[in-house]
This record gives structure tokens, sequence and C-alpha cells, in this order.
């Protein structure tokens, strides 16, 4: 009998994957339902005393606009936030799920919640799904080491970085950003809206 390699840890469960698949192999005219992505735009930045972090508030579905007012930034702890962008079902469980873990590790622990933390929290998180998790994340704050910054991407990978943009918008994003940014920017010289530039795809 084959056992499972990692059980379930709850928010999300994959066990018809497998079912899915040799459905597919089985009857090749059936058309499975596919998790749709929302087009989405985030990106943060870090300036000399902390972190910006940004997104739209759009969540669509395919081409049609599903919610105006979707919530993409996140709260983790006291000066932590994350921004999500992919499926957003996704981005808000696990946000969720790292915003109880780290509550419960501060508890514990008894000191203030480090951004390091939140981030391996994240990529362990994201990598024990292999990807079928839709969540690209932007993870950014400020404790006792500063101000910091963290892309996760959904395979469970992470970059710690300046300034990083993720979503369908990215690269229009990335563009304003690395014209404008500089090492130990002060808060005025801050370019607050990176995707002015980007349309929806």
């Amino acid at each position: 009998m084959q056992k499972k390699a990692l059980e379930p840890r709850g928010g999300f469960s994959f066990d018809n994957c497998q079912r899915n698949a040799s459905l597919e192999r089985a009857l090749p005219g059936l058309r499975v339902p596919h998790a749709r992505k929302t087009g989405t735009t985030i990106a943060g930045l870090m300036f000399q005393d902390g972190v910006i972090l940004g997104a739209d508030t759009r969540a669509t579905d395919d081409s049609v606009v599903a919610d105006k007012s979707c919530e993409k930034i996140h709260f983790i702890a006291p000066k932590i936030y994350c921004c999500g962008a992919g499926v957003a079902a996704d981005a808000e469980m696990t946000t969720r799920m790292a915003a109880s873990n780290i509550e419960l590790h501060t508890l514990s622990t008894g000191r203030e919640p480090r951004v390091a933390t939140v981030t391996r929290i994240l990529r362990q998180t994201l990598f024990r799904y292999r990807g079928y998790v839709g969540a690209s994340l932007i993870v950014g704050g400020v404790d006792f080491a500063g101000p910091q910054l963290y892309s996760v991407h959904p395979h469970g990978s992470y970059s710690r970085l300046p300034f990083t943009a993720l979503g369908s918008g990215q690269d229009a994003a990335l563009a304003v950003l690395e014209d404008r940014f500089q090492p130990n920017m002060t808060v005025q010289p801050v370019p607050l809206c990176p995707w002015d530039h980007s349309r929806p795809v």
C-alpha cells in the first residue's frame, strides 16, 4: 500500500489530482475544469526607513472583472504585510495560514516576528504543494534588522530584493522601478505608483 509523502495540513487538498489525470487519459474528450488566475500587478520597494507595498484592486475571471475591490495586501503581523497575485483564493488562504502560524510563533517565543520567518513559512507552504497553489507573493516589513522585501513564487523559490513586482503587469512595473529606484531613498522621491503605466492583459 502506498503511503502519502506529506499529510495535508489544512486549507488545501489535492487528493483528486491523480484521479483526474487518469480520467483525462481514459476519456480523451473529457473537459476537466481548470483553476482560473486573476490578472494583477503587485509591487514593493524598500526605502531608507521602510517598505512600500502596492497592488491593484481588480479580480478578474478571464476577461470579466469579477470583483472591483479585491484586497490584495494582507496583514501578517504588526509591521509585516504581504501582497498576493495569482489565484485570489490561494493567496488569501496562504497568507491567512501564515498569519496564524506567525501569531502562534510569536506567542510561544515571546519575541516580535521577523520578516524572514514569515517568508520561510510561506515558501515552505508553497513548496509543499509543488506549484498547485497558484499564489505569487511579495512579503515586506520592518523588524530589528531593518526594512526587508522578499518575493516568493508559487513553487516555493524566493528572492530578497530592494524592489520587485509580480503578476501580469510585472514587466511594466519593473521598468518603472528600474528607471526610478535609487538605493537609500527617502520617502519623498519614492516612485509611488509603478503600475500607472501598466495595462491589463
